[in-house]
């Protein structure tokens, strides 16, 4: 519908959904950005929580860290926080620090006592 300004112009109203240009629209990209970050956290939060699984009961206080229990209740948390919050929700960043802690920090150190996973030598019997 046409508006007369003051100085005779006729103008129409124009909906604000058409004048954002389909080439660059800045909400239009949050979709996919959020999508691969939740990715990038659900493969986080498996990894270590499957890490933690194999690795042997005994590694981890040997090692000086929390205990295996604690580790697979923390990180399924975690995950399952991931599934329910989404990418940015209070569950979702509290898990990925925890993630985090465990793959920077436990990890390592379970790895280095022997935590078993996959074996490094050739002692079987092929």
């Amino acid at each position: 519908m046409p508006l007369d300004l003051i100085a005779g112009v006729s103008v129409a109203l124009i909906p604000l959904n058409e004048l954002a240009s389909p080439l660059f629209n800045p909400i239009a990209i949050l979709g996919p950005i959020y999508l691969v970050l939740w990715v990038a956290q659900i493969g986080l939060k498996a990894f270590a929580f499957i890490d933690a699984v194999r690795r042997p009961e005994g590694a981890f206080p040997a090692a000086d860290k929390q205990t295996k229990n604690f580790w697979l209740i923390i990180l399924g948390l975690a995950l399952l926080g991931q599934l329910v919050d989404g990418a940015i929700g209070i569950f979702a960043i509290l898990g990925t620090i925890a993630a985090l802690v465990y793959v920077l920090d436990a990890r390592p150190a379970v790895r280095e006592v022997g935590g078993g996973g996959r074996s490094s030598g050739s002692s079987g019997s092929w």
